[in-house]
């Protein structure tokens, strides 16, 4: 029962606790983007722009010219405002653009398995706190060490916030019901969208007024402000939360999974034998692949294709490049719901709900990337086929990203972690890739990266709707499914055997 400040502390929100943690997740994923993508549009004003001359050697007809863009540069080169440019190719921008998921693909295991011993609270909130700081030092640091150190300084920025999803998902496994989890997925991972949203308008909003230099300032600054918020407002799981209302405790002690386990059963050690041989969560790691190759696509190479392709300037390009993310995040609570409506209804279970809602987010957005190659100097239209890519994206959040919630509840944190950071290795790839195809940015080479995007998308897709489920696992609980008649490894570890069914073992064996 609550009792003197706690009660008085309880009656002041009148949203349910669930939801103020979903809110603050959501802010905490919208901190994690913006911090992780700036760079990806300051990158645009950092390094010379390229030229296409008739006459040079790569000189492309096809490009769309902005005569203001044309200019010859010495071997150090400043703009007016005495801000340095940097001379890198475009594969040494592609590395750069992919540093962060070295270190993100790294500790995202650890980070799982960290949240799941001891609550997501503070692997999430450290985690981010690490990425705030790390933001702030950019400009020093690229300053003082050029390519070099700010590949680094984004490889350990990228450590830090790798254990921040696994976290998230650590504490959403204990604070989503599962009759709200397509909702808590759109509210909560809706946040990558507020991110990408904030981090594309605000950088080409302050880069157009200032410097890229502001860029980092700003939102590392918001990033150290939520930490604050989110050790004030945050806990892992409901039962240690000081001023949660009784009747929402009980209501989430009956209807979360993952908080049913009492002290006398303490979850068992990670059943790895198993995991690693769990077709579903396969599947979901090679959807994921597929995803996180089109979503960094976009994400890291979209301000790029405006600028260097389409030609726009920054601030058209940081508006621009916001549109999309707009579209995905308002269709995300529109799948989500609509995903929620059709389980209570019984139009489809579970497992095909995953698999349709992945599907639209897979195969939609690789059409229309496709279509938007295609559609030349038309700059209008180019920019519809991207909107159109994100908004059927939206669908992500309904289908597999919220997965690992429906066939582990248990052990999300380390499942997250293997589809995340398997999965981040895209966001190593296809930056570097790019880079690679699209040497001089011309329409011709893009459309070669689009076109790999779209395979990579389809054939990741086949796979998951083919091996995909949405109910929990067997080896997610093993005292309450057994084992299955299949199974020749051998037991699963378990160090939570009710006492009760040890003493028959002991008299069966006498």
């Amino acid at each position: 029962m609550l009792t003197g400040w706690r009660l008085k502390l309880s009656k002041l929100f009148i949203i349910p606790q669930r939801y103020v943690m979903a809110i603050m997740a959501l802010f905490a994923v919208a901190n994690a983007y913006t911090m992780r993508v700036c760079l990806n549009l300051a990158i645009t004003q950092m390094v010379k722009k390229s030229t296409n001359v008739e006459g040079e050697e790569h000189y492309d007809p096809n490009v769309c010219m902005d005569a203001s863009l044309v200019r010859n540069y010495t071997n150090t080169y400043y703009r007016d405002d005495d801000t340095v440019f940097f001379e890198w190719s475009e594969a040494t921008q592609g590395l750069i653009l992919g540093s962060f998921y070295y270190g993100y693909v790294l500790t995202h295991l650890p980070g799982g398995m960290l949240a799941e011993r001891f609550g997501g609270k503070w692997v999430l909130g450290l985690g981010l706190l690490s990425t705030a700081i790390c933001t702030i030092i950019t400009p020093v640091t690229v300053k003082v060490g050029g390519a070099t150190a700010l590949f680094i300084l984004r490889v350990i920025e990228g450590l830090g916030e790798g254990p921040t999803m696994p976290g998230l998902m650590a504490v959403l496994s204990r604070w989503a019901p599962k009759e709200e989890r397509a909702r808590f997925g759109a509210i909560v991972f809706g946040g990558a969208q507020i991110g990408n949203i904030a981090g594309s308008y605000f950088s080409g909003l302050v880069m157009h007024n200032g410097s890229w230099e502001d860029v980092f300032y700003l939102f590392g600054g918001i990033g150290l402000i939520w930490f604050v918020l989110w050790t004030m407002l945050c806990y892992s799981t409901p039962n240690t939360h000081p001023f949660i209302s009784d009747s929402e405790k009980q209501f989430l002690n009956e209807n979360v999974d993952a908080l049913k386990h009492t002290k006398a059963q303490k979850m068992d050690p990670t059943p790895w034998k198993a995991l690693l041989r769990s077709v579903p969560l396969w599947a979901l790691i090679v959807a994921g692949i597929g995803h996180d190759w089109g979503y960094f696509t976009m994400v890291t190479d979209l301000p790029k294709y405006m600028t260097d392709v389409l030609k726009f300037n920054i601030k058209s390009t940081g508006i621009l490049s916001a549109i999309p993310y707009i579209a995905m995040w308002i269709s995300s609570f529109f799948f989500g719901l609509l995903c929620d409506f059709c389980v209570k209804r019984g139009w489809h279970n579970i497992t095909n709900a995953r698999k349709i809602y992945t599907t639209i987010a897979a195969s939609g957005p690789g059409i229309c990337i496709i279509l938007a190659s295609y559609s030349g100097c038309d700059t209008t239209l180019a920019v519809f086929w991207f909107v159109a890519a994100m908004t059927v994206m939206g669908a992500y959040y309904s289908g597999m990203k919220i997965n690992p919630l429906d066939i582990s509840p248990n052990y999300a944190g380390t499942t997250t972690a293997m589809v995340n950071g398997i999965a981040a290795i895209s966001g190593i790839i296809s930056p570097y890739l790019i880079g690679l195809l699209t040497p001089d940015s011309t329409l011709a080479q893009w459309r070669v990266a689009f076109w790999v995007c779209f395979g990579v998308l389809v054939f990741t897709n086949i796979v998951y709707v083919i091996f995909a489920q949405g109910e929990q696992q067997w080896w997610d609980d093993v005292k309450k499914y057994g084992y299955p008649s299949d199974w020749k490894h051998g037991p699963l570890p378990t160090k939570a055997i009710d006492k009760e069914q040890n003493n028959e073992d002991v008299k069966e064996k006498k």
